[in-house]
């Protein structure tokens, strides 16, 4: 992935994106990247999940044009995404988290299944070529805890609600490409990443905003699952992933055929970063000195132990490769957080986020 700044710019910018989960942790760092890049950006989401969030942070609101509807709202979806008439859509809005799934089962797969069959069918609508990026998760593989990586290939599946939500969410994905995009001007693929971490997530039941709320109050970081193994990258590293695919999608070039590249991908860290949770505490109070407590409960609800992903896919037809360690992931996802604790205006924050996407963008 050389020479970054100058590809995507070439790429994105000037051009129109519709962007779901714009207000999510992940949809707000896209935001910042793409509009950086010069590119005109209409997103789709329900307001902000949390408070704070880095959407309002950034006053993002006030820098693209937001639709503020729900994924379940077929119409809605329908509506903007003609408004929109994109060059490239990117797919990230769902109910994200494991254990919100259990409580709200029938919700998570109302959003995640039949959301994205909602922004498939908007897609088919368009007359125009369009690169569709629909943003999945590593858990949507039938997880039989092995130790080595889950390629593309391997089975779907998923014990709680969210990620079997999500294994549906790719069977879709492939039968809309295969059943209605195959000689369409809109190509679609999907991408699998997951546990990204990276400064502005505020969301609950994640490690790294857990650790980050206890420090700022001087309390000790309460660890439910110390032994739980997961592939940890910054959340930087898939959606630059995901920029490098939408820009194959729109070319099809350095790929080996338009087969090839209208699939799924795995975007994953290195296998240095498949760290355990005990260890992702550890390295994160290098830099922010505190404490953690075990708080492991040995009848809490069922999450995966061990996921590494194979990406072997996306180096070889993308040329893509994950580029900050384990170290460098959380040294700057915690630089963030400690300068932005200092910061009250949009502008301060924006600057930040921006500051460390040169910094990724130009290999810092």
């Amino acid at each position: 992935m050389e020479n970054l700044v100058d590809s995507f710019r070439q790429t994105f910018s000037g051009k129109k994106i519709w962007l779901s989960g714009v207000s999510g942790f992940k949809g707000a760092w896209l935001a910042e990247w793409l509009l950086s890049l010069g590119a005109e950006i209409r997103g789709f989401s329900l307001p902000a999940p949390t408070a704070p969030s880095l959407f309002e942070q950034g006053g993002l609101a006030s820098r693209i044009v937001w639709d503020c509807a729900d994924l379940r709202d077929a119409n809605a979806v329908r509506a903007s995404m003609i408004k929109a008439a994109p060059d490239f859509i990117f797919h990230l809005a769902a109910q994200p988290l494991v254990r919100l799934s259990y409580r709200e089962p029938v919700e998570t797969w109302n959003t995640n299944v039949m959301g994205t069959i909602h922004v498939l069918e908007a897609l088919r609508q368009l007359n125009k070529p369009c690169a569709a990026v629909m943003v999945t998760t590593d858990k949507c593989y039938e997880n039989r805890e092995w130790l080595h990586g889950y390629r593309e290939e391997d089975a779907l599946g998923g014990h709680d609600p969210y990620s079997s939500s999500k294994a549906g969410c790719e069977l879709a994905i492939a039968s809309w490409r295969r059943s209605f995009f195959k000689d369409h001007p809109v190509k679609v693929a999907s991408a699998r990443a997951g546990n990204v971490i990276g400064g502005g997530d505020w969301a609950q039941d994640r490690i790294v905003p857990d650790c980050i709320r206890a420090l700022e109050k001087g309390e000790a970081i309460p660890v439910r699952n110390k032994t739980a193994t997961r592939p940890w990258q910054h959340v930087l590293e898939p959606l630059g992933g995901y920029l490098v695919l939408a820009s194959r999608l729109s070319s099809l070039s350095g790929l080996q055929s338009p087969a090839a590249s209208a699939a799924a991908f795995n975007f994953g860290p290195a296998l240095d970063s498949n760290r355990t949770v005990a260890d992702i505490v550890q390295e994160i109070l290098k830099h922010w000195p505190g404490k953690w407590l075990d708080k492991s409960d040995h009848n809490a609800l069922h999450e995966a132990g061990k996921l590494n992903l194979a990406t072997d896919k996306a180096s070889h037809l993308l040329g893509w490769q994950p580029k900050w360690d384990f170290a460098t992931t959380i040294e700057k996802t915690v630089a963030w957080y400690r300068s932005a604790a200092n910061y009250r205006s949009p502008e301060e924050f924006s600057a930040l986020t921006r500051r460390q996407i040169d910094e990724y963008q130009n290999g810092g």
